[in-house]
């Protein structure tokens, strides 16, 4: 399925109206996303690994021209090895999403980073979707709610740390009619941005029971003004002796 919608992205207007807007969100989000291995899973098609700056990258898919044949719930990378995970509507084309998001959270390093897209259920998308049936794609997907995939990152401490909307524009298949309601786009993020057709959202991955270790400054500086006072103390200890011995006097014979 996801090879139809890989083609249904790159034919119609439609489909490249999103295409456009999903390739934008991905290279602002993974531009800053540092390491030694990246992993897209699925739409072998399109780069949306590009704006990113890790040297070891690859596409992997159960059915596409990948560089890695695979199904997304059964990856074959060691626990612990990713840094950057991409999944561009991977979790609306799987039957086992949860399974997914499992299997990106045991590959992924700590402090690793997962970026993912999905159609938005309560959007004119979704809309489209009860209407038309769910026969062809992208329609067949699923439409997981955006409260559901945070609830599923954050059952697996996964912590999301931004995300957007976009495709604001209704699922016309003609592009003269999306230039129509182009307007939405620039109103969207204001006024109406859980409207929106797709979601992004990114997260990271938490090292469990990471403690951080901070110096205590308190004590630090209450111990440095005892010293200050027990030096002040000697040194007017001092001076009062001084005081009380006569330069003059010789001393007891």
């Amino acid at each position: 399925m996801m090879e139809r919608f890989s083609e249904w992205l790159a034919e119609g207007d439609l489909g490249r109206y999103l295409l456009e807007r999903e390739q934008a969100y991905f290279d602002g989000a993974v531009a800053d996303a540092f390491g030694y291995h990246a992993v897209q899973l699925g739409l072998p098609g399109h780069d949306f690994l590009r704006a990113n700056r890790i040297p070891l990258k690859l596409v992997a898919d159960p059915d596409g021209p990948a560089e890695l044949a695979c199904l997304p719930e059964a990856l074959p990378f060691a626990s612990n090895s990713l840094d950057l995970v991409v999944l561009p509507h991977t979790l609306d084309f799987t039957t086992h999403p949860h399974q997914v998001l499992r299997e990106v959270e045991r590959v992924l390093m700590p402090e690793g980073r997962v970026v993912l897209t999905g159609f938005n259920p309560w959007s004119l998308w979704g809309a489209k979707r009860l209407a038309a049936g769910r026969y062809e794609v992208p329609w067949r997907g699923q439409f997981l709610s955006l409260p559901r995939i945070k609830d599923w990152l954050e059952l697996m401490e996964l912590e999301p740390d931004g995300g957007s909307f976009m495709a604001y524009a209704p699922p016309f298949s003609r592009g003269d009619w999306l230039h129509r309601f182009a307007f939405m786009e620039a109103a969207g993020d204001r006024w109406w941005p859980l409207a929106a057709g797709v979601y992004g959202i990114s997260a990271v991955k938490r090292m469990r029971g990471l403690r951080l270790i901070t110096p205590t400054w308190g004590a630090a500086k209450k111990a440095a003004r005892g010293l200050a006072v027990a030096g002040g103390n000697d040194r007017h200890h001092v001076a009062r002796q001084a005081q009380e011995t006569d330069p003059h006097d010789p001393g007891p014979a």
